[in-house]
């Protein structure tokens, strides 16, 4: 019997590696493609980070590493934590996986059991649910419309919280919106789970450096609260080390065992040359994470006054990671070339068939009346496309 396990039939595939397959496949055919779908900054891994690893691989790191991560690498995210966030955690409360994709699912695995409810406020990153439904859990998504700038509200989370409520996932810079909490907008929702003992906070903080807001907020700045708080945060996005695949948690100790105990049985720790580059990344210059940020700030703007040249789009301003994630449902039902679009995911397909840009249809992401753009790619290329972006719009009627 050719029969694949009820847990993975209940899973869907990624939708944006998804479109990344089928823009590689156009491009293949020789196809002009410009990739707007890949949340990955196009930036090389900066010099002095590479020279770490290049070191590591000379002085032998080629052996298995503790589970939780080099005591180094823990030590040098324990002083990040302290030094940009002020927060305090021992050694003991970090372990190191691979990717902070890796991180999120080892806090749901730990945490959720067969029916327990998982809040995942929507637009949410395609992951989120399907890792809940992975441990038999059930999303609860909250709707944050582009009116309320793609955030929920203390009294939805209010609204949505019941007996069987396990954990809030909270993605701050967001994927897909580029949305930020600001520390007052945290503590009114704080404010709501302290009303809720059981409930734990995932916080999703993997984009806190392409933050144009100027301060990153933690939950777990909140003393009453830190001890129901699990930070999740990496090295891929700020350091430009997608491939590297280091994350990490930092989270109360009776949570990091558990993780421990989990990822000790399914991949053991990370990779051991990655470590060495990570730790030299969060205890080296910063500068790098600044020229890049100011860069992805840039490209930004950039794209915020193209889209809003472009009628039927509603745009709104991200105030951080890199992404765009317009209003698009003014185009739904309309026509052009024999096609119609009746969704978000026809609109992305249409834009890749006949615009000859990649981009992502916001029903993958819990919006079916956006679609999301990443700005990691040159200005050259934002410009480009969002020419391609307007003619292809432009042709429906």
């Amino acid at each position: 019997m050719n029969t694949l396990s009820d847990r993975l039939n209940r899973l869907s595939p990624s939708a944006t590696l998804a479109m990344s397959q089928k823009s590689s496949e156009l491009k293949a055919q020789g196809i002009d493609i410009i990739n707007m779908s890949v949340g990955e900054p196009d930036f090389n891994t900066p010099d002095h980070i590479k020279a770490a690893a290049i070191k590591a691989v000379e002085e032998n790191y080629s052996r298995y590493s503790p589970v939780p991560g080099y005591p180094e690498l823990k030590n040098a995210i324990v002083a990040k934590l302290k030094k940009e966030n002020g927060l305090d955690y021992k050694p003991s409360q970090i372990l190191c996986s691979n990717g902070a994709k890796q991180s999120v699912c080892n806090a749901i695995m730990a945490l959720v059991n067969a029916g327990d409810e998982v809040i995942i406020p929507a637009p949410y990153w395609v992951s989120y649910p399907q890792m809940v439904l992975l441990a038999e859990g059930t999303p609860v998504f909250i709707d944050a419309p582009i009116e309320q700038d793609f955030k929920i509200t203390p009294e939805q989370l209010e609204a949505a919280i019941t007996p069987k409520t396990r954990a809030l996932i909270l993605c701050s810079p967001s994927n897909p919106t580029g949305s930020v909490y600001s520390k007052q907008e945290l503590e009114a929702l704080k404010n709501v789970l302290l009303r809720h003992e059981r409930v734990i906070v995932i916080a999703d903080e993997i984009y806190e450096h392409i933050n144009y807001v100027g301060a990153h907020a933690s939950m777990a700045s909140f003393d009453d609260i830190k001890e129901r708080v699990v930070v999740i945060n990496g090295v891929s996005k700020a350091y430009a080390m997608t491939g590297w695949r280091i994350g990490f948690i930092a989270a109360p100790e009776w949570i990091v065992k558990g993780c421990n105990k989990l990822q000790g049985q399914y991949t053991s720790g990370p990779c051991s040359v990655s470590q060495k580059a990570a730790e030299a990344a969060f205890a080296g210059d910063q500068q790098c994470v600044e020229d890049m940020r100011q860069a992805f700030e840039r490209r930004k703007d950039l794209i915020v006054r193209l889209s809003k040249e472009i009628p039927g789009l509603e745009v709104n301003n991200p105030q951080g990671a890199f992404y765009l994630f317009p209003k698009c449902s003014s185009f739904f039902g309309k026509s052009a070339e024999g096609r119609t679009i009746n969704n978000s995911t026809d609109l992305a397909m249409y834009l890749l068939e006949v615009g000859h840009v990649a981009t992502v249809g916001g029903d993958a992401f819990g919006s079916p009346e956006c679609f999301r753009m990443s700005y990691a790619t040159s200005d050259e290329n934002i410009v480009e496309a969002m020419k391609r972006i307007k003619e292809a719009l432009g042709k429906l009627k």
